[in-house]
């Protein structure tokens, strides 16, 4: 069955200056329609960029998907006298269709080129999304011309940087939207939004820093206008969504990890950003966790990784990792969370019967579609974006979940396959864990390891088979490369579930050695798209 298209709502990310302000006033699309010719293979700057052409995301959704814009004769939607274009046989039309792209223009007030040149706070933008998306599903509902209800009206919110935030704002906040346009919202999408707020400097932007409001950043202003003072409270953090809110599950954070490439105020901001990060945000402050109704921590939001910077050339918005996992996201067939369950963290012989052992363990993952030269999620070491857990985590902290390991999501679709005539939907997960620094009684112990290799390194090949028809049994294939080189071979079916989701484990294929790690991975697969 034909899965439903809905409309696009762009969010752009923070401008600081007037100048800013003014050329994003001067941008139709607001940054949506950026693409680049240029991507790092690997982290060193030293080497030529490669090229990979990337149209932008505009281009692509409106290539592979049939989106368009609903600019009409100069003007916009919101514009008092905007009226729909006439359709292709010449006659006068009603309304937007669904598959729309509409760009949310919230700094034109805040141009001098048309506006006052003066910032507005975070709560007014998200007021005025909240308006928005009632006047989008205005016009959707008008166009389909009594097929559709306003009640069953849905749209997408896709954001970049502090627009996540006017997202959640919105979202989280019942004082900044209305009720109707926050049951519209169907999925959620963020490029490098500092959800748990800015560091400079390893600080938090001071709450005092007015100044073209980057006390927006400012966690305990977060707090406030996110609606989260009690978890801010408890936690020290404010990335977190309730699920009295938005479903956590309903929302993807893309997260940046290029620094070096960031090159805006001359390299200062990357250089107060610090390592691990994109430049400007934190890869730690880059996506979000759900919380209950007792504000315990509920789970993560899906979560990927790229080796893109926060904006510019080398930007995430503009590059292909990102379009990939929104398209997937969107409109994809297969969702996977990827985990490692740890069992057993074997120590160097001699140390292993030390009580005060200190260690940080740095898991690794490259998952890599069949026949792309992209990621959808890359996390090493080298670019400081491994996911880390301490000894003690993994050994005395099993029945509080210290032993599992995110490590990301990843959506599939039918409609990105290499193949026509292959059925399945496959693809490779580079699983390594990285020989920690042993610390004993706060001193380094160097003897029996080698710093910076591995205690594990393989790669995972998983292949989806989907049922020849609806409600039908999935066949899962995987097998460790090591064991069997270049294919899948073990079968595992399963009912599928509609809204389930069905765990599965495969053991890491390790030996006993010292130091050494033994564990699984798990795959949470289930059925994405289908109500």
């Amino acid at each position: 069955m034909q899965k439903p298209f809905y409309p696009i709502i762009y969010v752009r990310g923070y401008a600081m200056t007037e100048a800013e302000r003014n050329e994003t006033a001067a941008d139709p699309f607001c940054g949506f329609n950026l693409g680049s010719t240029i991507f790092r293979a690997n982290p060193n700057k030293h080497e030529p960029a490669k090229k990979f052409v990337f149209e932008s995301p505009l281009l692509r959704l409106s290539a592979e998907y049939g989106y368009s814009d609903v600019y009409e004769n100069g003007l916009d939607i919101l514009d008092p006298d905007w009226r729909p274009r006439t359709s292709m046989s010449g006659q006068p039309n009603v309304g937007i269709p669904a598959s729309s792209v509409v760009i949310y223009r919230y700094y034109d007030e805040g141009s001098s080129l048309l506006g006052d040149g003066e910032a507005r706070k975070i709560e007014h933008y998200c007021q005025g999304l909240s308006a928005l998306i009632l006047r989008v599903r205005e016009l959707v509902v008008a166009q389909e011309r009594g097929a559709l209800k306003p009640e069953e009206f849905r749209c997408y919110l896709v954001a970049h940087s502090m627009g996540g935030l006017v997202v959640r704002g919105f979202l989280q906040n019942p004082k900044l939207g209305s009720d109707a346009a926050r049951k519209a919202v169907d999925k959620i999408f963020t490029y490098a939004t500092p959800h748990n707020g800015i560091d400079a400097g390893g600080r938090n932007v001071p709450s005092w820093l007015g100044l073209s409001e980057i006390n927006t950043f400012n966690r305990e202003r977060m707090g406030e206008y996110l609606n989260l003072e009690a978890a801010l409270e408890r936690y020290k953090r404010v990335d977190f969504l309730p699920a009295a809110a938005f479903p956590i599950e309903r929302i993807f954070c893309m997260v940046g990890t290029n620094r070096d490439d960031y090159d805006v105020a001359m390299g200062l901001s990357r250089t107060f950003a610090g390592h691990g990060s994109d430049g400007l945000v934190k890869v730690d402050n880059a996506s979000v966790w759900g919380l209950d109704r007792n504000n315990n921590i509920s789970g993560t939001a899906a979560t990927a990784y790229c080796y893109r910077t926060h904006s510019g050339p080398f930007g995430i918005v503009n590059s292909e990792e990102s379009y990939q996992n929104l398209s997937r996201f969107l409109f994809g067939d297969v969702r996977v969370d990827l985990w490692i369950e740890v069992d057993e963290v074997r120590l160097p012989v001699a140390i292993e019967d030390k009580p005060e052992v200190q260690a940080l363990y740095q898991f690794e993952l490259l998952a890599r579609p069949r026949g792309k030269r992209w990621y959808l999620s890359r996390r090493t070491a080298e670019e400081d974006s491994p996911a880390c857990r301490s000894h003690a985590e993994l050994t005395q902290q099993k029945a509080r979940g210290g032993n599992l390991v995110y490590l990301s999501t990843v959506f599939l679709a039918n409609k990105a396959k290499v193949s026509t005539v292959d059925r399945t939907l496959a693809y490779a997960m580079d699983v390594s864990v990285r020989v920690p620094d042993y610390v004993i009684d706060r001193k380094f112990w160097a003897d029996q390891h080698f710093e910076g290799s591995h205690l594990f390194r393989d790669s995972l090949l998983i292949s989806l088979e989907p049922p020849e028809q609806e409600g039908g049994a999935w066949k899962v294939l995987h097998s460790w490369e090591s064991q069997h080189v270049g294919q899948a071979t073990q079968a595992l079916s399963y009912t599928q579930v509609k809204g389930g989701q069905i765990r599965i484990e495969v053991p890491m294929p390790t030996a006993a050695q010292k130091p050494g790690i033994d564990g699984k991975i798990l795959l949470l697969v289930s059925a994405w798209n289908n109500d």
